[in-house]
């Protein structure tokens, strides 16, 4: 029996399990601490321990990685994406160890890995590039020129990058050195490599990528194309395939081009090839993704193969035997639901899922990391899981996906469905063109200002409080409290941010507050507000509450300290991340605003400034360090009157 070891986590790992089992090969999940107890160790044949939560002493450790391998005599080794997917060392590292690297060789992932060499392998192949500059000179001086002589806007990108980290759109010259310092910083912190490369920026570009089949024995395919357009940060939030708008000659053109870079760098597996399509439909080479993609089920789904089962074949040297494929068959649509808190600026958010509901119905798929009972930690990309929609054509798709985005409940931590929610309906409105700049152009209609919590959301919350507090076979809780005059009664204080309210529940099931009835409705966590379906969950001194797609967290514990930013004696990080920046010198004073910090999470990077004039008496986070939200970064003394200066 083959065995494949997945050197990943969550949502891809118990993926790529899935087609393993079922042409009945045996796996092997590798695990880190902060992972130990999430489905896709359960959900392996055998599962290895390879180090502690950070990334580099556990996902990224190469040598652990091959050690789990060989203990458990694995013949095969899928990386899935991210992590170690394109790192040339590590295919290296496995085919050494007499295994076979599930994806391209080292020397293709090597070149295509490169930006710089990516766009001459595209040269080569007759494929049309974007203007820019990547030369071996990377000062600043030449970027400036190079800049002038591409025309603004530019985008800086790191050679050594993928996924959109580190890229920066600049559109006047004013901006570029402070734009290059802050690539080479994020380039070095996620790539340890500062090498930048720049390219004329296409305005309003839609971002179609075209996946591509090769195995070992010359046969280069293409099946279909997906549209990634719908972006935030240069991260893809919502993809479809086909792509739409495009046409046929286009897209020909475009498979074709894709089958070309691929014959030029010898690819081997499956890959995506990236454009970006202007406005008059020109398109040009961005870049290759040499691994699976994150979106590959719309492709799966509307051309009807297993794009994995298709990876394996390949790396166990069997021949493709597949055709060419263009159109497929209908429409599929892809959301990505994140643990991310939109309404502040989509930081990450942590924490247990206290309540998890993915949607089951036709025509939807789910590929989920995350179960309820299960822990968001800081240490990876919170991608909780995919929803995606097949259906006759595009208005059909996006319809069960608004369908099923709304029938996905999660709760405990915050996330980005109500913003999934409304830009999904968003692509159903008439005349609506996605391209890479619409997200961005529709935030404060897809993010708005978020509202207090309603009576409703107190009653339904206040009510969950209620019955996790009785216990039936108690006679003193089991039909909660009682008044004279009034029966049974609970009184419940809530409070959201500076906000206080006392909740007086009337009943001890069904519920009355305000005006409205709230009652079980026979599941864990779910009710019904007047009829309509709610729910709600409390955990370690918070309840969440979710009526009318709008979700909320409510707090039950004691109002904390207020933090007068002018008094205030600490630095603290506002998110959890990597600190990739540090200015705070001990004993330095400095004015309120000056950078302190840069904290990096998610491709987004945050700057942590002086709260008020005063001094860093102590500076206790460094350069590289992972920190929490809220742990202090320095101590720091303000000054009396806000008089001193530096």
């Amino acid at each position: 029996m083959t065995t494949l070891l997945v050197a990943n986590r969550g949502e891809i790992a118990r993926r790529i399990f899935r087609t393993a089992k079922r042409i009945g090969m045996r796996t092997v999940a590798v695990y880190s601490d902060a992972d130990a107890s999430l489905p896709f160790v359960r959900e392996a044949d055998t599962a290895v321990r390879i180090g502690p939560s950070p990334a580099a002493e556990s996902y990224l450790a190469i040598d652990r990685v091959i050690a789990a391998a060989r203990g458990t005599k694995a013949d095969l080794v899928h990386p899935g994406y991210g992590f170690l997917a394109e790192r040339p060392e590590f295919a290296s590292a496995v085919d050494g160890a007499g295994m076979r690297f599930v994806g391209p060789p080292a020397s293709v992932l090597a070149a295509l890995g490169d930006k710089a060499e990516a766009r001459a392998i595209a040269e080569r192949a007759g494929v049309p590039i974007p203007p820019g500059y990547g030369g071996d000179d990377q000062s600043d001086d030449a970027f400036v020129f190079g800049a002038r002589s591409v025309g603004y806007p530019v985008m800086i990108k790191p050679v050594a990058g993928g996924g959109g980290i580190g890229m920066q759109t600049v559109r006047e010259e004013a901006q570029l050195r402070d734009a290059l310092a802050r690539g080479r910083r994020i380039a070095t912190a996620a790539f340890g490599d500062e090498r930048l490369l720049l390219e004329r920026l296409v305005e309003r570009a839609r971002h179609i990528e075209v996946q591509i089949l090769a195995d070992d024995h010359g046969t280069v395919i293409s099946v279909g194309d997906r549209d990634c357009s719908a972006q935030r940060r240069h991260q893809k939030i919502v993809e479809e395939a086909p792509a739409m708008i495009v046409k046929k000659s286009s897209r020909e053109r475009m498979a074709a081009s894709a089958v070309a870079i691929a014959r030029e760098a010898g690819y081997r597996g499956a890959g995506t090839v990236e454009f970006v399509v202007d406005q008059d439909g020109h398109f040009y080479f961005l870049e290759v993704n040499a691994r699976l993609q994150v979106e590959h089920p719309v492709t799966e789904l509307v051309f009807g193969l297993d794009l994995v089962e298709q990876q394996l074949r390949v790396a166990l040297g069997e021949h493709l035997d597949l055709e060419p494929r263009r159109h497929g068959r209908q429409h599929a649509v892809e959301a990505r639901v994140y643990a991310e808190d939109p309404g502040a600026g989509f930081l990450p958010s942590t924490g247990r899922l206290i309540h998890v509901r993915w949607p089951e119905r036709p025509g939807v798929r789910v590929d989920a990391g995350y179960e309820e009972g299960d822990t968001v930690t800081r240490h990876y990309d919170p991608l909780l899981g995919k929803v995606i929609a097949f259906g006759g054509d595009r208005r059909i798709a996006l319809g069960m996906l608004a369908n099923a985005l709304e029938q996905t409940e999660i709760l405990g931590v915050r996330t980005n469905l109500g913003f999934l929610r409304r830009l999904v309906r968003k692509f159903n409105e008439q005349g609506t063109r996605v391209d890479t700049e619409f997200v961005e152009s529709a935030l404060s209609e897809l993010v708005p200002e978020s509202t207090p919590a309603t009576d409703e959301a107190h009653a339904v919350a206040a009510a969950a409080i209620a019955a996790g507090a009785r216990d039936p076979g108690d006679p003193w809780t089991g039909t909660g409290s009682w008044r004279i005059g009034e029966g049974s009664a609970t009184t419940v204080v809530l409070r959201e941010d500076t906000r206080e309210r006392t909740v007086r529940l009337l009943g001890s099931g069904p519920y009355s507050y305000a005006g409205h009835r709230v009652e079980s409705a026979g599941e864990k966590h779910r009710w019904r507000v007047d009829g309509q379906p709610a729910t709600a969950a409390a955990a370690n001194g918070a309840v969440w509450a979710s009526v009318s797609g709008d979700t909320w967290e409510l707090d039950t514990r004691p109002r904390a300290r207020e933090v007068d930013a002018a008094t205030s004696s600490e630095v603290a990080a506002p998110m959890p991340g990597l600190v990739i920046a540090a200015q705070a010198v001990p004993d330095r004073r400095v004015r309120r605003g000056d950078l302190l910090f840069v904290v990096e999470a998610m491709k987004m990077e945050l700057r942590v400034e002086a709260p008020s004039d005063g001094k860093v008496t102590r500076v206790l986070a460094n350069v590289g360090q992972q920190v929490e939200r809220g742990q202090r970064l320095a101590d720091f003394e303000p000054s009396a009157d806000g008089a001193e200066r530096p």
